[in-house]
Protein backbone atom coordinates (compact mmCIF):
# COMPACT_ATOMS: atom_id res chain seq x y z
CA UNK A 1 0.00 0.00 0.00
CA UNK A 2 1.17 3.35 -0.73
CA UNK A 3 3.04 5.55 2.16
CA UNK A 4 1.54 7.96 3.82
CA UNK A 5 3.79 10.38 4.78
CA UNK A 6 1.68 12.76 7.46
CA UNK A 7 -1.34 12.89 9.45
CA UNK A 8 -4.49 14.95 8.28
CA UNK A 9 -4.49 18.40 9.05
CA UNK A 10 -8.28 17.49 10.12
CA UNK A 11 -6.70 16.31 13.57
CA UNK A 12 -5.59 19.59 14.70
CA UNK A 13 -7.65 19.61 17.44
CA UNK A 14 -6.35 16.58 19.36
CA UNK A 15 -2.94 17.52 18.24
CA UNK A 16 -2.78 20.28 20.81
CA UNK A 17 -2.36 17.69 23.49
CA UNK A 18 0.95 16.22 21.83
CA UNK A 19 2.54 19.57 19.97
CA UNK A 20 4.52 21.05 22.52
CA UNK A 21 6.29 17.76 22.81
CA UNK A 22 7.36 17.81 19.23
CA UNK A 23 10.23 19.94 18.32
CA UNK A 24 9.20 22.65 16.26
CA UNK A 25 11.13 25.34 13.70
CA UNK A 26 13.27 27.97 14.91
CA UNK A 27 11.99 31.64 13.61
CA UNK A 28 14.48 34.15 12.11
CA UNK A 29 15.24 37.79 13.69
CA UNK A 30 12.31 39.07 15.43
CA UNK A 31 11.95 42.04 12.67
CA UNK A 32 11.23 39.58 10.15
CA UNK A 33 8.11 37.25 11.57
CA UNK A 34 9.32 33.94 9.35
CA UNK A 35 9.67 30.49 10.32
CA UNK A 36 11.68 27.88 8.96
CA UNK A 37 10.05 24.72 8.77
CA UNK A 38 12.06 21.91 10.45
CA UNK A 39 11.98 18.34 9.95
CA UNK A 40 8.64 16.48 11.73
CA UNK A 41 7.09 20.17 11.61
CA UNK A 42 3.68 19.76 10.91
CA UNK A 43 1.23 22.88 9.92
CA UNK A 44 -1.30 22.11 12.59
CA UNK A 45 1.77 21.93 15.49
CA UNK A 46 3.05 25.34 14.25
CA UNK A 47 -0.11 26.99 14.54
CA UNK A 48 -0.93 25.48 17.95
CA UNK A 49 2.72 26.24 19.50
CA UNK A 50 2.30 29.97 18.25
CA UNK A 51 -1.28 30.54 19.45
CA UNK A 52 -2.15 30.54 16.02
CA UNK A 53 -4.76 28.91 13.71
CA UNK A 54 -4.80 27.14 10.93
CA UNK A 55 -6.89 29.21 8.90
CA UNK A 56 -4.50 32.23 10.16
CA UNK A 57 -1.22 30.37 8.49
CA UNK A 58 -2.74 28.87 5.55
CA UNK A 59 -3.85 32.51 4.17
CA UNK A 60 -1.01 34.26 5.28
CA UNK A 61 0.97 31.94 3.40
CA UNK A 62 -1.81 30.90 0.36
CA UNK A 63 -0.91 27.58 1.18
CA UNK A 64 -3.48 25.15 -1.08
CA UNK A 65 -2.56 22.05 0.83
CA UNK A 66 -2.53 22.40 4.68
CA UNK A 67 -0.94 19.24 5.03
CA UNK A 68 1.81 19.74 2.77
CA UNK A 69 4.82 21.80 3.83
CA UNK A 70 8.49 20.48 3.46
CA UNK A 71 11.53 20.99 5.45
CA UNK A 72 13.49 24.61 4.71
CA UNK A 73 10.07 26.42 3.77
CA UNK A 74 9.47 30.04 5.02
CA UNK A 75 6.21 30.47 6.50
CA UNK A 76 5.02 33.94 7.33
CA UNK A 77 4.19 34.62 10.97
CA UNK A 78 1.98 38.05 11.95
CA UNK A 79 3.45 40.34 13.18
CA UNK A 80 1.99 39.95 16.51
CA UNK A 81 3.82 36.58 17.00
CA UNK A 82 7.31 38.46 17.41
CA UNK A 83 5.46 40.00 20.44
CA UNK A 84 3.49 36.81 21.59
CA UNK A 85 6.08 35.86 24.34
CA UNK A 86 6.17 39.23 25.89
CA UNK A 87 2.75 39.11 26.37
CA UNK A 88 2.50 35.67 27.61
CA UNK A 89 5.12 36.45 30.00
CA UNK A 90 3.41 38.90 31.90
CA UNK A 91 1.84 36.62 34.49
CA UNK A 92 3.74 34.37 36.69
CA UNK A 93 3.27 30.67 36.76
CA UNK A 94 1.84 28.66 38.89
CA UNK A 95 4.29 26.69 40.68
CA UNK A 96 4.46 23.30 40.25
CA UNK A 97 3.42 19.94 41.88
CA UNK A 98 3.79 16.15 41.65
CA UNK A 99 1.34 13.39 40.83
CA UNK A 100 1.81 9.42 41.14
CA UNK A 101 0.64 7.76 38.37
CA UNK A 102 -2.46 5.24 38.94
CA UNK A 103 -3.36 2.18 37.03
CA UNK A 104 -5.15 3.37 33.56
CA UNK A 105 -3.42 6.34 33.87
CA UNK A 106 -2.38 8.88 30.77
CA UNK A 107 -0.88 12.24 30.37
CA UNK A 108 -4.31 13.20 28.60
CA UNK A 109 -6.12 12.30 31.48
CA UNK A 110 -3.39 13.54 33.94
CA UNK A 111 -2.84 17.34 31.70
CA UNK A 112 -6.43 17.99 31.69
CA UNK A 113 -6.89 17.34 35.40
CA UNK A 114 -4.40 19.58 36.05
CA UNK A 115 -4.87 22.22 33.47
CA UNK A 116 -1.89 22.15 31.41
CA UNK A 117 -0.90 19.93 28.56
CA UNK A 118 0.90 16.94 27.70
CA UNK A 119 4.23 18.35 26.12
CA UNK A 120 4.46 20.81 29.69
CA UNK A 121 4.54 17.62 31.40
CA UNK A 122 7.03 15.67 29.01
CA UNK A 123 9.28 18.65 29.20
CA UNK A 124 9.17 18.78 32.92
CA UNK A 125 9.84 15.05 33.32
CA UNK A 126 12.72 14.30 30.54
CA UNK A 127 9.94 12.12 29.03
CA UNK A 128 11.15 11.10 25.28
CA UNK A 129 7.65 9.42 24.41
CA UNK A 130 4.65 10.96 26.27
CA UNK A 131 2.29 7.94 25.36
CA UNK A 132 4.34 5.59 27.87
CA UNK A 133 4.12 6.06 31.41
CA UNK A 134 3.77 3.40 34.67
CA UNK A 135 1.54 2.64 37.64
CA UNK A 136 3.67 4.17 40.66
CA UNK A 137 6.08 7.28 38.28
CA UNK A 138 5.79 10.57 39.66
CA UNK A 139 5.31 13.02 37.36
CA UNK A 140 6.20 16.47 38.44
CA UNK A 141 3.24 18.76 37.18
CA UNK A 142 3.81 22.22 35.48
CA UNK A 143 1.69 25.23 35.37
CA UNK A 144 -1.20 23.86 37.39
CA UNK A 145 -4.36 25.73 37.20
CA UNK A 146 -5.06 27.29 40.42
CA UNK A 147 -7.34 25.35 42.86
CA UNK A 148 -6.81 22.01 41.25
CA UNK A 149 -2.65 21.92 41.93
CA UNK A 150 -3.35 21.02 45.62
CA UNK A 151 -5.91 18.17 44.26
CA UNK A 152 -4.45 14.34 45.66
CA UNK A 153 -4.90 12.19 43.49
CA UNK A 154 -8.07 9.77 43.57
CA UNK A 155 -7.18 6.20 44.86
CA UNK A 156 -7.51 3.89 42.15
CA UNK A 157 -10.46 1.72 42.67
CA UNK A 158 -9.98 -2.18 44.29
CA UNK A 159 -9.15 -4.81 41.50
CA UNK A 160 -11.75 -7.40 41.51
CA UNK A 161 -11.57 -10.57 38.80
CA UNK A 162 -13.47 -11.86 36.35
CA UNK A 163 -14.21 -15.24 34.62
CA UNK A 164 -13.42 -15.39 31.27
CA UNK A 165 -16.47 -17.30 29.01
CA UNK A 166 -15.99 -18.53 25.83
CA UNK A 167 -16.20 -16.20 23.05
CA UNK A 168 -14.79 -13.40 25.63
CA UNK A 169 -11.51 -11.29 24.67
CA UNK A 170 -9.74 -8.17 25.95
CA UNK A 171 -10.67 -5.59 24.54
CA UNK A 172 -14.07 -6.45 25.38
CA UNK A 173 -13.48 -6.96 29.02
CA UNK A 174 -11.80 -3.74 29.26
CA UNK A 175 -14.37 -1.95 27.82
CA UNK A 176 -16.98 -3.41 29.88
CA UNK A 177 -14.82 -2.70 33.54
CA UNK A 178 -14.23 0.94 31.90
CA UNK A 179 -10.04 -0.17 31.89
CA UNK A 180 -7.40 -0.80 29.60
CA UNK A 181 -6.15 -4.22 27.77
CA UNK A 182 -2.76 -2.93 28.52
CA UNK A 183 -3.85 -2.52 32.45
CA UNK A 184 -5.14 -6.18 32.53
CA UNK A 185 -2.35 -7.95 31.02
CA UNK A 186 0.16 -5.97 32.82
CA UNK A 187 -1.91 -6.83 36.11
CA UNK A 188 -2.12 -10.73 34.90
CA UNK A 189 1.70 -11.16 33.46
CA UNK A 190 -0.28 -11.63 30.26
CA UNK A 191 2.75 -11.67 27.23
CA UNK A 192 0.10 -11.92 24.38
CA UNK A 193 -2.98 -10.12 25.37
CA UNK A 194 -4.75 -11.24 22.59
CA UNK A 195 -5.29 -15.16 24.00
CA UNK A 196 -6.82 -15.58 26.72
CA UNK A 197 -8.94 -19.19 27.91
CA UNK A 198 -12.34 -19.74 28.87
CA UNK A 199 -12.62 -20.43 32.67
CA UNK A 200 -9.44 -18.28 32.88
CA UNK A 201 -9.91 -16.27 36.03
CA UNK A 202 -8.41 -12.39 35.72
CA UNK A 203 -8.03 -9.75 38.08
CA UNK A 204 -9.41 -6.53 36.60
CA UNK A 205 -7.37 -3.37 37.81
CA UNK A 206 -8.73 0.12 38.10
CA UNK A 207 -12.45 -1.21 37.35
CA UNK A 208 -15.02 1.34 37.05
CA UNK A 209 -17.99 0.98 39.70
CA UNK A 210 -20.74 -1.15 38.60
CA UNK A 211 -19.06 -4.04 37.79
CA UNK A 212 -19.16 -6.85 40.33
CA UNK A 213 -16.27 -9.88 41.05
CA UNK A 214 -18.16 -12.09 39.65
CA UNK A 215 -18.04 -10.35 36.32
CA UNK A 216 -22.09 -8.52 36.06
CA UNK A 217 -22.25 -5.32 35.07
CA UNK A 218 -23.35 -2.50 32.39
CA UNK A 219 -21.57 -3.18 29.09
CA UNK A 220 -20.93 0.49 27.16
CA UNK A 221 -23.55 0.40 24.33
CA UNK A 222 -22.38 0.35 20.77
CA UNK A 223 -20.17 3.70 19.73
CA UNK A 224 -20.50 5.01 24.12
CA UNK A 225 -17.96 7.57 24.17
CA UNK A 226 -17.47 10.42 26.62
CA UNK A 227 -16.13 13.91 25.69
CA UNK A 228 -15.83 15.41 29.53
CA UNK A 229 -11.91 15.53 29.04
CA UNK A 230 -12.01 16.30 25.52
CA UNK A 231 -10.46 20.25 24.61
CA UNK A 232 -14.20 22.07 23.98
CA UNK A 233 -13.23 22.22 20.43
CA UNK A 234 -12.73 18.65 20.11
CA UNK A 235 -16.11 18.03 22.36
CA UNK A 236 -17.83 19.77 19.71
CA UNK A 237 -17.14 18.35 16.55
CA UNK A 238 -17.68 14.92 18.78
CA UNK A 239 -20.90 15.33 19.67
CA UNK A 240 -21.99 17.14 15.93
CA UNK A 241 -20.40 13.89 14.30
CA UNK A 242 -21.64 11.34 16.78
CA UNK A 243 -23.87 9.21 14.34
CA UNK A 244 -20.51 8.69 12.68
CA UNK A 245 -19.05 7.66 16.26
CA UNK A 246 -21.67 5.25 16.65
CA UNK A 247 -21.64 3.52 13.46
CA UNK A 248 -17.49 3.12 14.50
CA UNK A 249 -17.75 1.51 17.60
CA UNK A 250 -20.88 -0.90 16.80
CA UNK A 251 -18.98 -2.07 13.82
CA UNK A 252 -15.77 -2.29 16.12
CA UNK A 253 -17.67 -4.40 18.80
CA UNK A 254 -18.25 -6.75 15.95
CA UNK A 255 -14.88 -7.45 15.05
CA UNK A 256 -13.54 -7.70 19.06
CA UNK A 257 -11.72 -4.36 18.33
CA UNK A 258 -11.33 -2.57 20.78
CA UNK A 259 -14.06 0.79 19.98
CA UNK A 260 -11.89 3.51 21.36
CA UNK A 261 -9.14 2.61 19.64
CA UNK A 262 -10.76 2.35 16.31
CA UNK A 263 -12.24 6.29 17.00
CA UNK A 264 -9.21 7.25 17.26
CA UNK A 265 -7.98 5.92 14.18
CA UNK A 266 -10.82 7.46 12.26
CA UNK A 267 -10.68 10.72 14.49
CA UNK A 268 -6.70 11.06 13.31
CA UNK A 269 -7.52 9.97 9.85
CA UNK A 270 -10.74 12.17 8.90
CA UNK A 271 -12.56 13.72 11.88
CA UNK A 272 -14.98 11.25 11.81
CA UNK A 273 -15.57 12.78 7.71
CA UNK A 274 -17.02 10.54 5.21
CA UNK A 275 -16.63 13.19 2.53
CA UNK A 276 -12.59 13.77 3.60
CA UNK A 277 -10.15 13.14 0.17
CA UNK A 278 -6.82 13.43 0.87
CA UNK A 279 -3.63 14.70 -1.04
CA UNK A 280 -2.95 10.74 -1.86
CA UNK A 281 -6.08 9.98 -2.30
CA UNK A 282 -7.52 8.47 0.34
CA UNK A 283 -11.17 8.41 1.28
CA UNK A 284 -13.55 8.81 3.72
CA UNK A 285 -13.95 8.18 7.28
CA UNK A 286 -11.18 5.93 8.24
CA UNK A 287 -9.13 7.49 4.88
CA UNK A 288 -8.90 3.95 2.46
CA UNK A 289 -7.12 4.33 -0.61
CA UNK A 290 -9.00 2.83 -3.65
CA UNK A 291 -6.12 -0.26 -4.04
CA UNK A 292 -6.55 -1.10 0.20
CA UNK A 293 -10.28 -0.88 0.24
CA UNK A 294 -10.42 -3.59 -2.89
CA UNK A 295 -7.96 -5.95 -1.33
CA UNK A 296 -9.96 -5.53 1.86
CA UNK A 297 -13.09 -6.43 -0.08
CA UNK A 298 -11.52 -9.03 -1.92
CA UNK A 299 -9.53 -10.81 0.95
CA UNK A 300 -11.37 -10.55 3.78
CA UNK A 301 -14.84 -9.31 3.27
CA UNK A 302 -15.86 -10.89 0.65
CA UNK A 303 -17.70 -8.02 -1.19
CA UNK A 304 -16.99 -4.55 -2.94
CA UNK A 305 -16.46 -1.67 -0.61
CA UNK A 306 -17.21 1.35 -1.34
CA UNK A 307 -14.98 3.80 -0.27
CA UNK A 308 -17.13 7.43 -0.11
CA UNK A 309 -19.66 5.03 1.44
CA UNK A 310 -19.66 5.75 5.52
CA UNK A 311 -20.79 2.52 6.65
CA UNK A 312 -18.77 0.47 4.08
CA UNK A 313 -15.68 2.60 4.64
CA UNK A 314 -16.33 1.72 8.42
CA UNK A 315 -16.76 -1.64 8.00
CA UNK A 316 -13.27 -1.89 5.87
CA UNK A 317 -11.40 -0.01 8.30
CA UNK A 318 -12.22 -1.16 11.21
CA UNK A 319 -11.43 -5.22 9.40
CA UNK A 320 -8.12 -3.86 8.27
CA UNK A 321 -7.54 -2.94 11.93
CA UNK A 322 -8.88 -6.67 13.20
CA UNK A 323 -6.39 -8.18 10.12
CA UNK A 324 -3.94 -6.23 11.63
CA UNK A 325 -4.57 -7.11 15.60
CA UNK A 326 -4.15 -10.51 14.43
CA UNK A 327 -0.93 -10.56 12.42
CA UNK A 328 1.06 -8.61 14.61
CA UNK A 329 -0.06 -10.17 18.05
CA UNK A 330 -2.22 -7.47 19.25
CA UNK A 331 0.99 -4.71 18.99
CA UNK A 332 -1.22 -1.65 18.30
CA UNK A 333 2.20 0.30 17.59
CA UNK A 334 2.91 -2.06 15.01
CA UNK A 335 -1.08 -2.61 13.84
CA UNK A 336 -0.83 1.52 13.20
CA UNK A 337 2.54 0.98 11.35
CA UNK A 338 1.04 -0.71 9.35
CA UNK A 339 -2.56 1.08 8.85
CA UNK A 340 0.10 4.16 8.08
CA UNK A 341 3.26 2.92 6.21
CA UNK A 342 1.75 0.14 4.80
CA UNK A 343 1.37 -4.20 5.53
CA UNK A 344 4.78 -4.27 3.92
CA UNK A 345 6.88 -1.35 5.67
CA UNK A 346 5.91 -2.88 8.65
CA UNK A 347 7.13 -6.15 8.42
CA UNK A 348 10.44 -5.42 6.57
CA UNK A 349 11.37 -2.49 9.12
CA UNK A 350 8.59 -2.58 12.34
CA UNK A 351 7.64 1.57 13.21
CA UNK A 352 9.42 3.79 10.99
CA UNK A 353 10.66 7.41 12.83
CA UNK A 354 8.12 9.15 11.29
CA UNK A 355 5.74 7.63 12.22
CA UNK A 356 5.98 7.77 15.79
CA UNK A 357 3.76 11.00 16.16
CA UNK A 358 1.22 9.30 14.17
CA UNK A 359 0.88 6.56 17.16
CA UNK A 360 1.53 8.48 20.05
CA UNK A 361 -1.47 11.14 18.64
CA UNK A 362 -3.92 7.81 18.22
CA UNK A 363 -2.63 6.58 21.52
CA UNK A 364 -3.76 9.93 23.52
CA UNK A 365 -6.98 9.92 20.69
CA UNK A 366 -7.71 6.38 22.56
CA UNK A 367 -7.54 7.72 26.11
CA UNK A 368 -10.01 10.62 25.53
CA UNK A 369 -12.50 7.98 23.65
CA UNK A 370 -12.25 5.70 26.50
CA UNK A 371 -12.74 8.28 29.22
Amino acid sequence: MPTRPRPSALTVVLTAALAASTALASTAAAADPVLIVQPGDTLSEIAIARGLSMTELVALNGLRDPDLIVTGQRLRLPPRDVHAPARSAAAPAPAPVTHRVTVGEHLTGIAARYGTTVGAIARANGLADPSYIRSGQVLTIPGSRPGRTKTAPAPAPAPVTHRVTAGEHLTGIAARYGTTIEAIASANGLANPSYVRSGQVITIPGARGGAGAAGHGTQPGPGDFVTDGMPSEMAALVGRRSAIGRLIGGEAQRQGVDPAFAMAVAWQESGWQADVVSWAGAVGVMQLLPATADWVGTTMLGETVTPSDARSNVRAGVTLLRHYLDRYDGDRALVLAAYYQGQTAADRHGVYAVTRPYIASIFALQGLFAG
